[in-house]
C-alpha cells in the first residue's frame, strides 16, 4: 500500500515524477550520450575483432608459434599469470587512445577553421535603432526648410 501511496505521490506532485523523468530522459544530453554509449561498444567490438583477427595473426604469429600457442591470450607465466590477456588489453588501449586522438586532432582542426572564418568575415553593422532613424528623418526635413 505504501508503494502505491509513494508512486500517486511522484505521479501527481506538481510536475510529476513521471513527466519529470520523461523531460530528462528527452534532453538532448542525455539522448547524445545514449547514442556515444552505444556507439563506443561498437567500436570495442571493431578493436577487439581486429587484434584478435588481424593484428595478432599477422604481427605476433611469430612469437606465438615460438611459444606453441595459437592465440594471445593464452600467454602465461608461472601457470596462472594470464599476460596474454594483459598484452591483448594493451593493444585494444592504444589502437582505442589513437584513434580518440585523431577524431580529437579532427574537430579542433575544423574549430579551428570555424573561428578563423567567423573572424575574417566583416562584422556588418547592427540596423539603426527607431530612434536614429526618426532623427534621420527630422535632419531631412530641416535640410529642406
Amino acid at each position: 500500500m505504501l508503494i502505491c501511496q509513494s508512486f500517486k505521490y511522484f505521479y501527481n506532485s506538481n510536475m510529476g515524477f513521471v513527466s519529470e523523468f520523461k523531460a530528462f530522459a528527452m534532453n538532448g544530453n542525455v539522448v547524445d550520450l545514449a547514442i556515444g554509449v552505444i556507439i563506443g561498444g561498437a567500436f570495442g567490438k571493431i578493436v577487439s575483432s581486429s587484434i584478435d583477427d588481424v593484428i595478432t595473426p599477422l604481427l605476433l604469429k611469430p612469437a606465438l608459434e615460438a611459444a606453441n600457442l595459437t592465440k594471445l591470450e593464452d600467454l602465461t607465466a608461472f601457470g596462472s599469470v594470464k599476460y596474454g590477456m594483459f598484452l591483448s588489453a594493451t593493444i585494444n588501449f592504444v589502437i582505442v587512445a589513437f584513434v580518440l586522438f585523431l577524431i580529437i586532432k579532427g574537430i579542433n582542426a575544423a574549430k579551428s577553421k570555424m573561428d578563423k572564418e567567423e573572424a575574417a568575415a566583416p562584422a556588418t553593422p547592427p540596423a539603426p535603432s527607431r530612434e536614429e532613424i526618426l532623427l534621420g528623418e527630422i535632419r531631412d526635413l530641416l535640410k529642406r526648410n
